[in-house]
């Protein structure tokens, strides 16, 4: 029988001493072989066969801090290679429901009552036991993703075996760079504690994209009374080749990251403690 544990934050006696709240894609689950190929799969099919992007290709689409949603992303791909072609957007008019629904039969499959696709082989990259320790440290989490809520609760519950975790997905909030979904997830975990959270406690949101740094100092500029701090995990993908890890890592800091880790569980709740006390960036 699969353990499960809850995000519901401490108990009656103590407040949280942190907030920690965790995107899923590239922090929680390696998608490099399912949302990452979906996009190049969709892309290739959009240009009927002509391009087809590599990592790197959307790495550097990623990097611009906008494109979150890996549907709009795609899109965008597709968008930019025709206009190479000297063809217009106009000319090239694209059927954004029909680029979704491709996707989604790559990366779900196209039984809707099983899924079969890429989605079904992802590497977890957080453990359960990880989440277990952060609580008997007094340390509330949650998680704010730009996914599906339907893909998220997948990996949350059925792979991790979490009990209806604190989570704020694609559905409930506009897409980062925006930080309502962030501010939605803390609001979530203060409501369920059963304790008032201090309206002071810091949030740590970590995440491996530059839009997820920037949704942190958005947040610091809209709610400023909070110390809000961002960490960021390099995805799988870019640590096979030492210069693209570092270079990745540095546009991470240069975003806003207060420091970069290779794997999620590297952020201890040691790690958190002495990152609330520190100032100044700082790359792991």
């Amino acid at each position: 029988m699969t353990h499960l544990i809850s995000s519901r934050p401490m108990t009656e006696k103590s407040s949280p001493k942190a907030i920690v709240i965790f995107d899923i894609d590239g922090v929680v689950r390696d998608v490099s072989g399912s949302y990452r190929r979906a996009i190049a799969d969709t892309v290739e099919y959009f240009t009927q066969g002509a391009y087809r992007p590599t990592p790197l290709d959307i790495d550097r689409l990623k990097s611009e801090g906008v494109w979150n949603n890996d549907w709009e992303a795609s899109q965008e791909l597709v968008y930019r290679y025709f206009e190479t072609l000297c063809y217009s957007r106009e000319q090239r008019q694209l059927d954004y429901n029909a680029i979704v629904t491709f996707f989604q039969s790559r990366y779900r499959g196209t039984d809707p009552h099983n899924w079969t696709g890429y989605i079904c082989n992802e590497p977890v990259l957080l453990h359960s036991k990880y989440l277990e320790e952060l609580t008997k440290a007094e340390i509330s989490w949650g998680f704010f993703s730009g996914a599906t809520r339907a893909s998220a609760t997948y990996i949350l519950e059925k792979r991790l075996g979490l009990k209806s975790p604190v989570l704020i997905a694609m559905e409930d909030a506009p897409g980062k760079p925006d930080p309502t979904g962030l501010f939605a997830t803390v609001r979530l975990l203060e409501s369920l504690s059963n304790k008032i959270i201090d309206k002071s406690t810091p949030v740590v949101y970590v995440g491996d994209t530059v839009a997820d740094m920037y949704t942190v100092e958005k947040a610091r500029l809209e709610e400023s009374s909070r110390t809000w701090i961002g960490v960021g995990i390099l995805p799988p993908h870019v640590q096979q080749i030492v210069a693209r890890r570092d270079a990745y890592a540095e546009k991470l800091i240069t975003a806003g990251a207060s420091m970069v880790f290779g794997n999620v569980q590297q952020l201890s709740p040691l790690r958190i403690e002495e990152l609330l006390n520190e100032t100044g960036f700082r790359q792991v």
